[in-house]
């Protein structure tokens, strides 16, 4: 890790007035520090080579490798019972790696400069009831985009948890304790129904005509994974259909709370900045950097946290670098995260516990509607 001296104070207007954790910043400053943030993202792009190629490739393989024996223990279940449970614990941990380290980083396009069709951000269609075009819009092109920005970015909160006192409350919101245990529950359906144009038909932006080939895409999608993991694997069982069925389900549920914890901790834990629009208006790159960095927030832990996680651990540095492959992110955040402390801005990095109790915590306290001001504190 390189030693780095904070920059000396530049006198003028706060370049980024309106996010209090900014303020400190001069344009000079800011220009400046998106530019070592370039340099280190353009070093690292620009060294991508048989390494990392190696590594994707044995990576897809080893998973699949992975599902086989994983689907396989579960039919060995059928003679000895204990069985069922390490096989569905495999094939969890084989949709873990799927989604995470390789579906979301591949369709991210981490791996397009290969040039390969068989991880291919055009081509690649994940382990989930989500297709991977539709996601790829409500993820890539308006959350990377738009992130906490409340009434632009539509994963905050996901038009279901109220995480933010910027947020107006309603009485729904009351119930979102358990909103939030379905969600980590449910979470490929959630991430499927959730959609910016389907959204459209509730609020009249979308008629449902305009919106029925994507609902068909998704339908289509729904039926493809009902189909292979909760009929056909478990038809081939025979008379033990509801034991592989359980172990499916166990598999799935394994995967989708673990997706939930990695994902609501980079994005809802103590720390994490929420931004008007007003924050927006004339963004530059610069501006964008900054951003992203205060919305984000890492996981700290070894090497084993972050595969599992996709490194997703790594948020920040995904949200600033988010076609960077994934297994570079940890050589990144060796220098982003002195960078950021030179220059004052807030690096969020703390251990899963820790940030997914505050993510409940949050969760539970803006259930409750805002306290109203004593008009009798006012006077005086």
């Amino acid at each position: 890790m390189t030693a780095m001296n904070p920059p000396a104070p530049v006198a003028g207007k706060p370049a980024m007035p309106t996010i209090a954790a900014a303020r400190h910043l001069s344009e000079a400053e800011l220009q400046e520090f998106a530019a070592r943030l370039n340099a280190i993202g353009k070093r690292i792009m620009d060294s991508r080579g048989p390494k990392d190629e190696r590594y994707i490739r044995r990576l897809v393989a080893a998973q699949q490798v992975l599902e086989v024996v994983a689907r396989a223990v579960i039919y060995l279940g059928i003679l000895f019972p204990p069985l069922f449970v390490v096989g569905a614990c495999l094939l969890g941990l084989s949709k873990i790696i799927e989604n995470m380290e390789i579906g979301h980083n591949v369709l991210h396009g981490q791996w397009d400069w290969l040039r390969d069709k068989k991880i291919h951000s055009s081509t690649w269609e994940w382990d989930g009831v989500c297709p991977s075009k539709q996601w790829q819009r409500s993820h890539n092109f308006i959350h990377h985009k738009w992130t906490n920005v409340i009434g632009m970015d539509r994963d905050f909160g996901y038009h279901v948890l109220r995480m933010s006192e910027k947020q107006e409350w309603k009485p729904t919101y009351l119930f979102q304790p358990i909103s939030n245990v379905l969600m980590a529950v449910l979470f490929e359906w959630g991430v499927a129904v959730h959609d910016d144009e389907m959204g459209g038909i509730r609020t009249g932006e979308k008629t449902v005509k305009e919106v029925m080939p994507k609902f068909r895409r998704l339908l289509a999608k729904i039926a493809r994974q009902v189909g292979k993991d909760y009929i056909l694997f478990p038809l081939l069982a025979g008379p033990w259909f509801v034991s592989v069925l359980l172990a499916n389900v166990a598999a799935n549920l394994i995967r989708n709370v673990w997706a939930y914890a990695v994902i609501f901790c980079g994005h809802f834990s103590d720390g994490v900045e929420e931004f008007q629009p007003e924050d927006i208006e004339h963004e530059d790159k610069a501006r964008w950097y900054v951003r992203q960095i205060l919305g984000s927030a890492n996981i700290s832990g070894g090497r084993l946290m972050h595969f599992m996680s996709g490194n997703l651990s790594h948020q920040i540095e995904h949200h600033i670098f988010p076609r960077m492959p994934s297994n570079r992110y940890a050589e990144a955040a060796s220098e982003v995260r002195p960078l950021c402390e030179a220059y004052g801005i807030r690096y969020n990095s703390r251990s899963l516990p820790y940030q997914l109790f505050t993510v409940w915590r949050k969760v539970f306290r803006y259930a409750l509607p805002p306290r109203r001001e004593n008009p009798l504190n006012q006077q005086g």
